[in-house]
């Protein structure tokens, strides 16, 4: 039996509106831009990495005057800094025209008329609270299931007798 082609999700998250909602990097933004880019970046690709949804993080660099726009990987992560005279609203609406209607596709902003946008566009919009807390409660997730496996792990490893265990212990110290 076949299995069915599951639909990839796309979230695009405005980075700038993201850094400036959330509490700890606007604080960190205040310090250091660049930093708190980096964090969001970490964070979202952890994210991605959990939640296997496909992420792209724009970025504007509209005022840039010049700038031709980039794209780069960072850790798996698609990330977009627009070109001059082009928002990060505007790359994201252009994208959604292309593939909003097709592609399960949402968007992370808290621009008001973004989100009208976005939903006019057949994208699906989510607040930067909203997405912040999606991500804790993946974190919250993750964490139960690894706990659950642990746990499972040491009634394996219970079940081993002394002999076994003592070789697995002396394999680790050698291995480390």
């Amino acid at each position: 039996m076949k299995k069915k082609n599951k639909a990839r999700e796309y979230l695009f998250v405005d980075g700038y509106n993201i850094i400036n909602s959330w509490e700890s990097l606007k604080e960190k933004s205040k310090i250091s831009l660049e930093e708190a880019r980096i964090e969001l970046l970490e964070i979202l690709s952890e994210y991605q990495h959990y939640s296997g949804i496909v992420i792209v993080v724009v970025f504007d660099a509209h005022q840039v005057k010049g700038n031709s726009g980039t794209e780069e990987d960072y850790k798996g992560l698609r990330v977009v800094y627009t070109k001059e005279n082009e928002t990060a609203d505007n790359y994201i609406e252009r994208v959604l025209d292309e593939i909003g209607r097709i592609k399960k596709v949402r968007v992370a902003t808290s621009d008001w008329m973004e989100q009208q946008i976005v939903l006019s566009r057949g994208g699906i919009r989510i607040s930067a609270r909203e997405l912040e807390v999606e991500i804790y409660n993946e974190k919250k997730m993750i964490k139960r299931k690894r706990k659950t496996i642990n746990q499972k792990n040491d009634i394996q490893i219970g079940k081993l007798d002394e002999k076994t265990i003592r070789m697995l212990k002396d394999w680790f110290k050698t291995e480390g």
